[in-house]
């Protein structure tokens, strides 16, 4: 199957590329969102080579094409989309362009790289609210019994040590489950394997001379067993007779992929956890408001090419390996600085627009959400950009120099702060890169957008 051909045949039916809000994909379905969707467009889709069928909701199309196909006609289609986008002037963007300023970002990104460290990220989206839970009643426990130690010896505070450590507890399972889902496999068969290979009585298991290891790897070892598992089941299904299927397959892929786990993923995932582990402890430790400037002013960048999902395991497993994660709150500081950017173009523009953009779009930026300042604000205006990321980077430096760890993830900017292992340094950081952004873009200025709200440059602010 050519799918290059298959996403120029959807495009003819669903553009022009006017008519396409966003382009994405599940495990076995392009997601078409129009502005317009018709009949016509259904029937004319269910007709194509490839397609087995087609889902129709209001202005969604749901293209069913099957696993594997699926993402590969959205990134092929995604990038023909981006295409027709530029070719039509898509490529020039105003103040409240942020929605189409992103989602041709979006776009330009689907590449089967980009989607695969996206589809790792779906994997642990729905373990953030456990994250953020258990990570509260942690901070706040630690906070207690550092004003008053002897609390911690009462039955009520021993249980809300033991809901904080709820989520490290079972993670391996629901990673496990997530990920054989994600991955095209069955979600209870990915929980077993990660059982497997967590289970307290692999200590007791001698090979050679050394004794097995329950839960080495953390989540990196559960993403490789439950990714080989996904594999091996799906190719098991094509082999195995339709009445055995039932029987055999989930039979076969526990037996073959636990003992491949045993013997060669999971030591394999403990390399790999370990040199991460050590590997970002030693660069923030020794390289301490240096590392931190440039991971802090880096960050958004890394975002807008797309390969930001691949901290998101990285996170959970220095959360997982050492109670923390150093890095969060150092990545957490790029959107701090473009906040303090954005404050100081609120007083320098004459753009009522763009004042008025600002003002809805500060509140949930401090509070962690920064995309209608970066897509609304400063990408479109090009220079508050550069500025905002430096800002950031000094706010990256504070972080690292003091070694302020998160022990969730999920959230940032102000909330973050009391899920920090130093909440007052934490909020030190926050207010130097709002200075530092706030300060640098004054200074460097930038062209303010004519009332009209276009792209025109009008005086150097």
């Amino acid at each position: 199957m050519n799918y290059e051909i298959l996403a120029e045949k959807i495009y003819q039916i669903t553009g022009p590329a006017r008519n396409i809000r966003h382009a994405g994909n599940c495990m076995t379905r392009l997601r078409l969102q129009l502005d317009k969707a018709t009949p016509e467009m259904a029937g004319a889709l269910k007709s194509l080579e490839g397609v087995i069928g087609v889902h129709a909701t209001d202005t969604e199309l749901q293209v069913i094409l099957g696993p594997g196909a699926a993402e590969k006609t959205a990134a092929a289609f995604n990038a023909l989309l981006s295409r027709h986008r530029a070719a039509d002037g898509h490529g020039s963007y105003s103040i409240g362009d942020g929605e189409k300023l992103h989602a041709d970002i979006r776009a330009r990104n689907a590449t089967p790289f980009k989607l695969l460290l996206k589809k790792i990220s779906r994997i642990f989206i729905p373990l953030i609210p456990g994250f953020i839970a258990c990570g509260l009643i942690t901070g706040l426990l630690n906070l207690l019994l550092k004003a008053d130690p002897s609390l911690g010896s009462m039955a009520w505070v021993k249980m809300l040590s033991v809901m904080g450590n709820g989520i490290f507890y079972g993670m391996n399972l629901f990673v496990g489950f997530n990920a054989a889902r994600e991955f095209g496999g069955s979600p209870v068969l990915g929980g077993i394997l990660a059982a497997i290979i967590t289970h307290p009585a692999l200590k007791d298991i001698m090979l050679g001379e050394e004794a097995l290891m329950p839960g080495r790897g953390g989540i990196i070892a559960v993403l490789l067993v439950t990714a080989f598992g996904a594999w091996l089941e799906l190719r098991l299904r094509k082999i195995i007779p339709s009445m055995l299927d039932l029987l055999l397959t989930p039979l076969l892929t526990i037996l073959i992929a636990g003992f491949a786990a045993l013997f060669v993923l999971q030591p394999l995932g403990g390399i790999i956890a370990s040199a991460i582990g050590s590997g970002v402890t030693a660069a923030i430790h020794e390289g301490g408001a240096l590392t931190g400037f440039v991971l802090g002013g880096l960050w958004l960048p890394i975002v807008m090419l797309g390969i930001h999902q691949a901290m998101t395991p990285i996170h959970v497993q220095l959360i997982q390996e050492y109670g923390v994660t150093l890095l969060l709150p150092i990545l957490a500081m790029a959107g701090c600085g473009q906040i303090g950017a954005c404050v100081a173009i609120y007083f320098k523009t004459r753009n009522r627009l763009l004042k008025k953009t600002i003002l809805s779009a500060l509140p949930v930026g401090i509070m962690g959400i920064g995309e209608p300042l970066i897509y609304g604000v400063t990408l479109p205006l090009g220079r508050p950009f550069i500025t905002a990321c430096i800002g950031g980077a000094f706010g990256g430096a504070v972080q690292a120099a003091f070694s302020v760890g998160s022990s969730a993830i999920g959230i940032s900017g102000l909330p973050l702060t009391t899920v920090t292992s130093q909440p007052f340094i934490y909020l030190a950081g926050i207010l130097t890169a709002y200075i530092a952004g706030f300060l640098i873009t004054w200074f460097a200025g930038f062209d303010d957008p004519e009332e009209t709200g276009n792209d025109a440059t009008g005086a150097e602010a």
